[in-house]
């Protein structure tokens, strides 16, 4: 597994960064993003959606556990698993989903349905540190994406 480690002081710098993620993802790819309640989730969600074309407001989808957003590049499925007991993902008809390659799938809360979702998948895990300070952690388990890493890497060294 490759990882690639990310400080950011700031909102503005998460935020940033989202962006440089977003510019190495495509059609087809699942990320995970795990951390605690206000480590940045959802903005890192929205800088990615809005980078795809996304025009509608992004909110958490913890209530209704998936919306799809549409945009001018990519189609969006924002899920939000918080509530979710592991096993569940079985029995909510997501598979669809699954089977779309023109959409990505971002997911936050990802531990009860790890094992429906293919191995396949970046996962970023953001640990709260000082202040507004975050820590961001990206893991691929795949070539694909350990090879997106090294194109992000670059890309924060610009």
């Amino acid at each position: 597994m490759k990882q690639l480690i990310f400080n950011s002081s700031n909102l503005k710098e998460t935020q940033t960064f989202a962006k440089k993620i977003a510019s190495c993802l495509n059609k087809g790819d699942i990320v995970f993003f795990s951390g605690p309640i206000g480590a940045g989730k959802t903005i890192m969600v929205k800088e990615i959606a809005k980078f795809f074309g996304v025009k509608d407001k992004i909110t958490s989808a913890s209530f209704s556990l998936m919306k799809k957003y549409f945009g001018t590049k990519a189609d969006l499925y924002h899920i939000d698993l918080f509530r979710l007991e592991e096993g569940e993902m079985f029995n909510l008809g997501f598979e669809e989903m699954l089977e779309e390659e023109t959409s990505l799938i971002l997911a936050e809360w990802p531990a009860a349905a790890a094992d429906f979702f293919p191995k396949n998948r970046l996962e970023i895990e953001i640990v709260l540190q000082k202040e507004d300070k975050r820590k961001i952690i990206l893991k691929a388990n795949t070539l694909a994406y350990q090879k997106m890493l090294e194109k992000l890497a670059k890309k924060i060294k610009r």
